[in-house]
């Protein structure tokens, strides 16, 4: 089953990846609670709730990687 990421919502239009490249679709063909992050299955454009979760976890583990590599800017960045 096809798989699409929501990327980003622009106005009126979905953008969706889908194999690497950018795809749009109309917001009002997404279910309502799509939210940019989410995988869709794009036989039924609905969302795939394990599959979503299984991209967050990919990308909070990159994110960790990544941040290991760094040291934080000097000062006190509080807001």
């Amino acid at each position: 089953m096809p798989k699409a990421t929501v990327d980003r919502f622009e106005d009126e239009l979905a953008v969706l990846i889908v194999d690497g490249r950018e795809v749009t679709r109309p917001r009002e063909e997404l279910p309502p609670e799509a939210r940019e992050g989410d995988v869709l299955d794009l036989d039924t454009l609905k969302v795939d709730p394990a599959a979503t979760e299984r991209l967050r976890a990919q990308v909070r583990r990159a994110r960790e990687r990544a941040m290991k590599k760094k040291t934080p800017p000097p000062g006190n960045f509080d807001l």
